[in-house]
């Protein structure tokens, strides 16, 4: 629990929740409503992307993102409220993301939310950015821990088991990069437009993925850690081998980059799952859920199900649109975490760096990604 965190009784009635998300390039706020089984609906969800403002510079400038998100949240919370058909008043809590993420954009969500919590005398949530990602399978399929969880998203790669609201045990991460800032990467190494996961899938549907030998770094490893960073240079090495390239050269360095990714997602997942055996025990019910924009990626998505059904597990991915940045998973782990009686003081800081496990041993070489 953060030590700003401040507990009420326990709520075992329904509630009802606004989310504010601006840690990155999304601004967005939902409305959400949680009943006393615990059971979520989405009321409204709006988001406004920052794709355009960015995608001059091929990747997210900080300044930029604070900017734009000051200039729209008031309109966005405001559309939120209007398309849920409630008030202020009908809320029982606020949420907003207090990271990890870029100070700016923190700064902005954390500073709106609190000023609607002072002003309509509303208990107030700072989220964990993660965690939300981490519980959005409760409010999509009605999961419950423990459950295994990818996450995948632009800035992180890691595997965790989910104990419950607040207990998070990481099992591995990423050493360098995470998996989305590879899709990125290789994107605009190749010419490719932003965000590059799309754009590297895009074209990876029309090439070959035996092309170009890639390499697979950390299969087989015991620990269930990543590393993208090998694979992203043999990516340049057989692109300046192979220049100028033509659409078909790009196409199948495309196509042999997401094969590989794929190949290291399962076998790191594998060895996850391996780990997750004694949580789980020989009857109860196996589950993974994924989280994160790169859960989007049909090849993953598939090698995923896969896996999956190989291990004896279900797998739960969100809808897109509650893969990515989005201001339902923020108000659903705002009404997760009041249903327990937890909420949080008007002088929480925001924290651009905040690990769901904090007291996970460093992955040699990782760094703050641990």
């Amino acid at each position: 629990m953060p030590a700003e965190a401040r507990e009420q009784p326990r709520s075992k009635g329904p509630l009802l929740v606004l989310g504010i998300e601006a840690s990155c390039d999304e601004t967005a706020a939902a409305v959400v409503r949680r009943d006393g089984t615990g059971r979520g609906e989405i009321l409204s969800n709006v988001v406004r992307s920052q794709l355009d403002e960015h995608r001059p510079y091929g990747g997210v400038v900080p300044e930029i993102a604070a900017r734009a998100h000051v200039e729209c949240l008031d309109v966005i919370v405001r559309g939120a409220l209007d398309e849920a058909g409630v008030t202020l008043k009908d809320l029982s809590g606020i949420a907003a993301t207090a990271g990890p993420g870029l100070n700016g954009g923190l700064v902005a969500g954390l500073v709106s939310g609190k000023a609607l919590a002072l002003a309509s005398g509303t208990p107030f949530l700072a989220i964990n950015h993660l965690e939300a990602h981490a519980l959005t399978a409760g409010l999509t399929d009605g999961l419950s821990p423990p459950y295994l969880m990818l996450l995948v998203s632009g800035g992180h790669t890691q595997t965790l088991l989910v104990e419950g609201v607040g207990r998070y045990r990481r099992l591995g991460t990423t050493v360098d990069d995470a998996i989305g800032e590879a899709f990125d990467k290789t994107a605009k190494l190749l010419g490719l437009g932003y965000p590059g996961g799309p754009e590297v899938e895009r074209a990876a549907r029309g090439g070959d993925p035996k092309r170009f030998p890639l390499p697979r770094p950390m299969i087989g490893r015991a620990e269930p850690h990543f590393s993208l960073a090998g694979l992203k240079t043999a990516v340049r090495q057989r692109a300046e081998a192979a220049a100028p390239l033509a659409d078909q050269d790009v196409a199948d360095l495309c196509a042999a980059f997401e094969a590989a990714v794929t190949d290291i997602v399962i076998d790191r997942v594998g060895r996850a799952m391996d780990m997750a055996e004694d949580t789980f025990g020989p009857d109860r019910p196996r589950w993974l859920a994924v989280a994160g924009g790169v859960a989007a990626n049909t090849a993953i998505a598939a090698g995923l199900g896969g896996l999956a059904q190989a291990r004896g597990y279900q797998l739960a991915v969100p809808p897109a649109a509650l893969c990515t940045d989005n201001g339902a998973m923020i108000a659903w782990a705002g009404a997760e975490r009041l249903a327990l009686g937890l909420v949080d003081g008007l002088d929480f800081a925001a924290r651009p760096r905040w690990p769901l496990d904090p007291d996970a041993p460093a992955a040699i070489g990782a760094g703050v990604k641990a």
